[in-house]
């Protein structure tokens, strides 16, 4: 298997769940995670698994106002909370929509603070249904990784993350 985990991240923590999801999916082939912001230059045709995720604002995905605002909480933050690189420039929703005609499996994943969907939203319903509407076929429910009220992941994150990837790599007999 040939995946690859494309990834949106404000603080980092979108990003270490990616990497995870990697190290999960790592064991079934060969896999690369790359920021949104890279993921212009590739050919998607290339990958038999795409996975894509990003950080939930406002009820859903990233857009240029809650970057900015992220980027504004980043400064005021004191140096508590720091920017990743590229973290300002377009985000997983304005990659999907540029996407059609695609074919193959994809999943996707968010991250968002650690309470009732209902209540926070979850980046990864939209993020599927661009991948959807771009014509992949979605290999496993949206699936959110949590961080708390301070925007830390929570510590059994990563290893949850890692378990998920390993699962959308295995070989089912539904997916055959």
């Amino acid at each position: 298997m040939h995946a690859i985990v494309v990834y949106e991240s404000m603080y980092g923590n979108t990003r270490h769940v990616a990497e995870a999801i990697a190290r999960g999916i790592d064991d079934s082939g060969t896999v690369r995670v790359v920021p949104v912001s890279s993921a212009e230059a590739l050919s998607l045709g290339d990958f038999d698994l795409v996975v894509v995720g990003g950080p939930t604002h406002v009820h859903g995905m990233s857009r240029a106002s809650t970057r900015h605002a992220a980027d504004e909480a980043a400064t005021a933050s004191g140096g508590d909370l720091v920017m990743e690189p590229d973290s300002t420039s377009e985000g997983v929703r304005e990659w999907l929509g540029s996407l059609s005609g695609m074919a193959g499996r994809a999943a996707a994943f968010d991250t968002r603070l650690d309470a009732a969907p209902l209540l926070t939203g979850r980046a990864s319903k939209g993020i599927a249904k661009l991948l959807r509407a771009a014509g992949f076929e979605l290999v496993a429910e949206p699936e959110s990784f949590l961080v708390d009220k301070d925007t830390h992941l929570l510590a059994e994150e990563e290893q949850r993350a890692e378990a998920w990837g390993a699962g959308l790599a295995a070989p089912r007999p539904d997916r055959l």
